[in-house]
């Protein structure tokens, strides 16, 4: 699944592709995904609308128009966003797409369809938040989100510390794989009660989280199975994981052995000796 790296790699991607473009017309496989693709009525509000910026909330790409619109689209499992001449053939799994003004094609392809596109006629923050964004969390890349935030909402929760920050009430796009990654960077068991936290922990998890997702963002993102970015190509943090898809192998920092737990339903790895 493409975490909040991974989309930003793809918006940083397709600003030079896409910004005042113009969208000619649309089109889509008829395929249902996670909600039904746009309407007739719909896809018509696009025709002739000039992209004028493009930015990440959480996992979701945002699109903003000049006619007041914006496409919102989440990329689900296994969706991505790319940038194709239009007389290059369609993908199997391609579901939606916009031709534009410079003869390119901004494909939508998602394998599994759990993705969402929606028109929402609004591009001001505040309305986008209120209409579709208003249950996350902050962005954890900027200052809002602190040690003493995370500290203030874990209050006498008892839910484990990896679940609690992949909550996205609590904080947006700390998927699986960054939830580790953190967690072991930041020497805290992924186990452990969130009640059971130190202010002081929670000021080094927090800041760990920000430096993995930026680290994350300038290697490209991590391709697993089938991550490509806007381009087409994959990035390349996967070579950086400590922990992450490491189980019965040695620890990079004390050689004990990386153990395997599920947590939530999620597949959790972590060093016993470094993580406490």
């Amino acid at each position: 699944m493409p975490e909040l790296p991974e989309v930003e790699v793809i918006v940083q991607g397709l600003r030079p592709l896409l910004m005042e473009c113009q969208i000619v017309s649309t089109g889509a496989s008829g395929k249902r995904l996670r909600h039904d693709l746009p309407t007739t009525a719909e896809k018509e509000l696009l025709r002739g609308s000039r992209i004028t910026s493009i930015h990440r909330r959480a996992k979701y790409v945002c699109i903003s128009l000049d006619s007041g619109n914006s496409i919102i689209i989440h990329l689900g499992m296994t969706g991505n966003l790319g940038v194709f001449p239009q007389k290059n053939p369609k993908a199997k799994h391609d579901h939606f797409w916009c031709n534009l003004s410079n003869n390119q094609q901004l494909r939508y392809n998602d394998t599994r369809r759990f993705g969402s596109i929606q028109i929402v006629p609004t591009t001001q923050e505040e309305e986008l938040n209120r209409l579709v964004f208003a249950k996350l969390g902050p962005e954890p890349l900027t200052d809002a989100f602190t040690g003493s935030y995370l500290h203030k909402k874990a209050g006498d929760k008892t839910l484990s510390v990896k679940s609690f920050i992949m909550t996205n009430a609590i904080v947006v796009g700390i998927g699986n794989i960054y939830a580790n990654e953190s967690l072991f960077l930041a020497g805290i068991d992924p186990r452990r009660q969130t009640r059971s936290m130190t202010g002081d922990e929670w000021q080094k998890l927090a800041k760990c989280i920000k430096n993995v997702l930026t680290h994350a963002i300038a290697c490209g993102g991590s391709t697993i199975n089938d991550f490509v970015n806007a381009s087409q190509q994959g990035g390349y943090f996967q070579i950086n994981f400590k922990v992450y898809g490491k189980n019965g192998q040695p620890c990079l920092n004390c050689e004990s052995v990386i153990n395997q737990v599920t947590i939530s339903g999620r597949t959790t790895f972590f060093c016993p000796h470094c993580q406490r």
